[in-house]
This record gives C-alpha cells, sequence and structure tokens, in this order.
C-alpha cells in the first residue's frame, strides 16, 4: 500500500516520529487484509473546521468528528477490487485525536493510530453498524497497535 499524507491544519505539531509510526501501522493493517502494494490511501490530517464541514456536506452531521473515511468503490467486501489503484482518503482531525487522547489517559500517537486505522478498516469494507461488526473492528486495531506496543 502507498500511503500519501497531508497536514492540512497548523494549529498542531505532527511529529516525523508520528507520522513513521502511522505509516507503520497501517501497512501492517493493510499487509493482514490483503490490500495489493499498489493500492494508494491518502491520510489527510485537517482541524475540527474542516472536518465538521466534511462531516456535514457528506454525512448530514454539523458537527467535528474524529476520523472520516473516503472510500472510492463503496464495495461491501472485505478485500478491495482491483479497478483502480485509488483506495480512498482518511481524515483525521488532530485537535480531536488529542482530546480523545487525554481523555482516555493514552498517548496522542496511540490515538492518532488507532484513528488511522479504523479508517483504513472502512475504506476496506469494514463496518460497525453492529455490536459485533464493531467488535471486530476493534479487535483488527488493537491487535496491529499491539504490534507496536501500542495497546492500552
Amino acid at each position: 500500500m502507498h500511503l500519501i499524507i497531508n497536514d492540512e491544519q497548523d494549529k498542531h505539531l505532527i511529529s516525523k516520529t508520528l507520522l513513521q509510526t502511522v505509516e507503520k501501522v497501517l501497512k501492517a493493517l493493510a499487509e493482514s487484509e490483503n490490500v495489493a502494494n499498489e493500492k494508494e490511501v491518502g491520510l489527510i490530517f485537517v482541524d475540527d473546521e474542516i472536518i465538521k464541514e466534511l462531516n456535514n456536506n457528506f454525512r448530514g452531521k454539523d458537527m467535528p468528528t474524529d476520523v472520516l473515511s473516503f472510500a472510492l468503490s463503496e464495495s461491501e467486501e472485505h478485500n478491495p477490487c482491483c479497478i483502480d489503484d485509488t483506495l480512498g482518503d482518511i481524515y483525521i482531525s488532530v485537535e480531536r485525536a488529542m482530546e480523545q487522547a487525554e481523555e482516555y489517559g493514552h498517548s496522542t500517537e496511540r490515538e492518532v493510530c488507532y484513528l488511522a486505522l479504523h479508517g483504513l478498516l472502512h475504506l476496506v469494507g469494514y463496518d460497525h453498524e453492529t455490536q459485533e461488526e464493531e467488535a471486530q473492528m476493534t479487535a483488527k486495531i488493537e491487535k496491529v497497535l499491539e504490534q507496536f506496543n501500542l495497546s492500552r
């Protein structure tokens, strides 16, 4: 998987170490989900204002959120098709991630990685409409985070 990272916010500095860690965890999940190496994913860091606008425009929810995913294909399959090289984009509110890290009592690094992994699972077809689906997504995320010593 090829990851393109853009930082479109200027409220918080995102360290090189955090960017490297996020890339590693996303690639680990991509490998476990059999995402083709040529697939491209955009990871965009934004502030609450931008994510609120996206959330309102695309989900009809006029409030900021922590992460949004926009898949190129809205396929129900868990393995992305190979029609196009772009899998989709993941938007993370850095403000929301920092607030949630403090609220949950763990590092910003863990929270950003959690949100990025959550977003990638959506891009490859997972959802959390039921408790079972949510548990499945959480288990996959926690497994990857443990590999990088980012567990709770």
